[in-house]
């Protein structure tokens, strides 16, 4: 166990260096997680006989990954940083990769906006190829999870979102302090597992929706759990009652929205079957 322990003594969160540029494995890391996603994506659309042609499908997954870059980069600022008022007033420096003339990356994202930046993205594609929203909403849910395992694990390769302060035999020293491995936790509750529940569940969909509903509470759901093991936002710390973080509360809140559109989808398919024809 002890060189499990140490392991960040090491390992170099750097791959390898082209020039000036410097490659993380945390940005492998997130390509393995945009591919997968997509493979995943083509194997449920040819699988599961989905109304989805490989251009189109390339086309969303462009559309998408626009969104959500922009998502999470701008919903980190407003949920996280508590220097919001400083990028309100210089907006260029958001996507500045460069800090003291270094290339250092863009360090700051959110899980939670760039869910909001992936609806966006995706009602923007759906009125211009005039497809289901709830079809594609259905087919990412199946998908994402897959790639989310490495975007985790990713965030343990780049020592980043540490969990907190433990005793357990399999904890990993971060800066002398031995924490729970939390990246790892997300990987599976909140891509291992979910992918499998929905995975197993999907032959037994009744509407369309359901599926990205049920991804919405069961994400919430684990995230809320796996925050119990992460570090809170050190600018943030503990929002209410002394154990409630931001991430949890962002969980809740996706929790209930899938909750109330579950409810919602469902009982508009129920009138949709129920009208005669």
């Amino acid at each position: 166990m002890e060189y499990w322990n140490q392991i960040y003594d090491h390992f170099d969160p750097i791959a390898f260096t082209i020039g000036p540029l410097k490659v993380h494995w945390y940005g492998i890391m997130y390509v393995l997680a945009l591919l997968t996603a997509l493979y995943a994506a083509k194997l449920y659309v040819k699988k599961d006989r989905y109304p989805i042609d490989d251009k189109t499908l390339d086309s969303f997954f462009i559309y998408v990954e626009i969104g959500v870059i922009l998502g999470a980069r701008l919903g980190y600022i407003l949920f996280y940083d508590p220097h919001t008022g400083y990028y309100l007033t210089h907006p260029w420096q958001i996507f500045n990769p460069f800090h003291g003339g270094t290339f250092t990356g863009i360090s700051g994202m959110s899980y939670h906006g760039a869910v909001i930046g992936f609806v966006i993205a995706t009602l923007i594609f759906v009125k211009r190829t005039k497809t289901s929203f709830w079809m594609w909403m259905d087919l990412v849910a199946l998908s994402v999870p897959v790639g989310y395992v490495f975007g985790r694990i990713g965030n343990f390769l780049n020592q980043e979102l540490v969990g907190r302060a433990t005793d357990v035999p399999w904890g990993i020293y971060v800066n002398g302090t031995l924490r729970h491995p939390s990246q790892l936790y997300e990987a599976f509750l909140e891509g291992v597992l979910v992918a499998i529940i929905l995975f197993l569940y999907r032959k037994r969909q009744r509407f369309e929706g359901e599926l990205i509903a049920l991804y919405a509470i069961l994400y919430g759901m684990a995230r809320f759990i796996a925050e119990f093991w992460r570090e809170p936002d050190i600018q943030l710390g503990y929002i209410c009652c002394g154990w409630v973080t931001m991430g949890q509360l962002l969980s809740l809140a996706m929790t209930a929205v899938g909750v109330a559109g579950y409810v919602v989808l469902a009982k508009r398919a129920k009138a949709v079957s129920s009208k005669p024809l």
